[in-house]
């Protein structure tokens, strides 16, 4: 059985929010690069995010529904972020995953 710390925890959930984790030697196998697609689309995706979180917030006409609209989606893209920076620090031995 592979230890904890040699499982690669993945950019998505299991049933009932619980994370998944990927079990391979294969750095280049089908599973890894689905991952490491997921993991970039996520990052792209936050970058696009935080453009538009920037004008919204200079926006002086941006109303209180707007705004909880953005921080729902903020809070979204950052729970992805936060996984895939956990993630990588895991690959590298630094810290040991977050409960998301």
């Amino acid at each position: 059985m592979t230890a904890r710390n040699e499982l690669r925890l993945l950019p998505w959930s299991g049933p009932e929010g619980k994370p998944c984790y990927l079990s391979t030697d294969d750095k280049g196998g089908y599973m890894s690069r689905l991952a490491d697609n997921i993991e970039k689309n996520q990052l792209d995706m936050a970058a696009i995010l935080l453009e538009h979180a920037a004008n919204t917030l200079d926006d002086e006409g941006t109303d209180s529904e707007d705004l909880r609209r953005l921080t729902r989606e903020l809070t979204g893209t950052l729970r992805d972020v936060l996984r895939v920076a956990t993630s990588r620090g895991h690959l590298l031995g630094m810290s040991e995953p977050h409960r998301f």
